[in-house]
């Protein structure tokens, strides 16, 4: 109650003190513009003093424009008038730690050219809404509120909502991989589950061996959390097994992490063989994998091949994150962690310290939507859709760029590689005409693959496809004649 410190004295009258104290209250702003004051006679009974005092101490301040009145509704604040030039300033870019800076400089939502209404943007891999399945999921919604009623919408338990890890540990099953004496953790998305892991088991130094390119955002906290990247280059089948074994023989390595499916960004799929060999290498040198199962559901091009979690049988090796967000819906932000027992006990305590629990909420309605068989339907559909922006994406880099290799087997964008054009030069002169892409530097862990780009589709129609790649096409024929012009002068 805004009142109840207000003590009247003997010296000045009592509608002036009401006046004054109102007028104290708003300047320090303990009282927000527009909200409603008690009536006078409220007032007058709160206070123990005259109703007429209170309607002068108003009628004051309303013909000082501090209050105004609304006839029917009650006395309010009005806008403060005050100057604020002498408030409190503290200079906090001075105190922003290596963390902050470091996480602002990669940011590439702040540091990379923004998409603009108008623009053909190839940048994003983020499902198309239009796939979405609204009248399931409001169904699901509906059915598991209905079930749970006021628990769901309450606190839960860090390791998730039990029906959803249940269904997620026989999920992993048809994927071949064995749950015996291993456990699932829910995060909020694959970035939770990749930072626990790594702010858990690393300390700053530490050495992380990777593919390179691979996905920026796993580069990003990687680098914030001081962890030293070693880098494996790609080939067109993947991970280039000889370097692979000389990095781990040569280097104290905490992890590898690897996307042995649908890799970011190349798109690879890594074949069932190669990843018997790189699974081997690991176990030789007794070093852990965080394997990264990026977009496994869009397998399209052959059948299932099993995640590398799979061949881990009897073993704690691997530990195997992933989310549905590619695919379902990211803005429920849930992923999980399947990993061995004792290594998701103390997961769970690291999850209570950071956010207390992934929404149960929006568990609870995942896990309606996958176990009504909602899921298994719709990604038939988005395969299909997917499937043709990337055959006729295909068809249409080879007819406007001609690039000297095209990697990946498919899903939401496709990675190529043009010799003697930069892919930073190339994306200014795209922008000039409104089309916009990913530069393959942003993927890479040592400032590499400058001639590469990724292709993103899924935002897109088949018409602003065709014409953004017949635009980067039209900019790569322009960069190599001004090159060649160059290399002739």
């Amino acid at each position: 109650m805004i009142f109840s410190s207000l003590e009247f004295n003997n010296n000045d009258p009592i509608y002036l003190q009401i006046e004054n104290y109102i007028k104290y209250m708003i300047k320090n702003n303990m009282v927000v513009t527009d909200a409603k004051l008690p009536s006078s006679r409220d007032l007058s009974k709160i206070l123990g003093v005259s109703r007429n005092s209170v309607i002068v101490a108003y009628e004051n301040l309303e013909a000082d424009g501090i209050v105004y009145t609304i006839k029917g509704r009650g006395t309010f604040v009005s806008k403060s008038k005050e100057d604020y030039k002498n408030g409190w300033n503290l200079s906090w870019d001075n105190m922003i730690n290596s963390y902050g800076r470091l996480a602002e400089e990669l940011d590439i939502v702040k540091t990379e050219i923004p998409w603009e209404k108008g623009m053909i943007s190839f940048k994003s891999i983020s499902p198309d809404g239009a796939l979405f399945d609204i009248d399931e999921f409001k169904k699901s919604f509906l059915n598991r509120i209905s079930l749970e009623e006021d628990k769901i919408l309450n606190y839960g338990y860090a390791q998730g909502y039990k029906p959803l890890i249940d269904y997620l540990l026989e999920y992993m099953k048809q994927k071949g991989v064995s749950v015996e004496n291993k456990d699932i953790i829910i995060t909020n998305g694959f970035t939770e589950g990749l930072e626990m892991i790594l702010d858990t088991f690393c300390k700053s130094g530490d050495k992380i061996l990777c593919e390179n390119p691979t996905h920026n955002t796993s580069i990003k906290i990687m680098k914030v959390l001081g962890l030293d990247i070693i880098g494996v280059k790609m080939n067109q089948d993947g991970i280039d097994i000889e370097e692979l074994e000389n990095k781990l023989k040569n280097n104290k390595i905490k992890f590898g992490y690897l996307i042995p499916s649908y890799h970011n960004p190349t798109g690879i799929v890594m074949k069932a063989e190669k990843r018997q060999r790189v699974y081997n290498l690991f176990r030789k040198y007794n070093i852990p994998i965080i394997e990264d199962g990026f977009n496994e559901e869009l397998l399209y091009n052959s059948t299932h091949i099993s995640p590398l979690s799979s061949i881990d049988k009897g073993g704690n090796g691997v530990i195997y994150i992933s989310s549905f967000s590619k695919i379902l819906f990211p803005g429920l932000r849930v992923g999980w962690i399947l990993a061995d027992k004792r290594i998701i006990d103390v997961l769970e305590s690291v999850k209570r310290c950071k956010n207390i629990h992934t929404s149960f909420l929006d568990q609870g309605i995942l896990y309606e939507y996958l176990n009504s068989g909602a899921f298994d339907k719709n990604v038939k559909r988005i395969r299909k859709v997917y499937r043709e922006k990337y055959d006729f994406a295909l068809n249409c880099i080879n007819k406007y760029i001609k690039p000297d290799f095209i990697w990946g087997e498919g899903a939401l964008h496709i990675y190529i590689g043009i010799e003697g054009v930069k892919s930073r030069e190339l994306l200014k002169e795209c922008y000039k005409k409104n089309v916009i892409f990913t530069p393959g530097d942003i993927f890479s862990v040592d400032n590499s693959c400058e001639n590469t780009l990724r292709i993103g589709l899924t935002r897109l129609n088949l018409e602003q496809i065709e014409e953004g790649i017949r635009i980067i096409g039209e900019k790569v024929k322009e960069l190599r004649e001004r090159i060649r012009f160059n290399e002739d002068k």
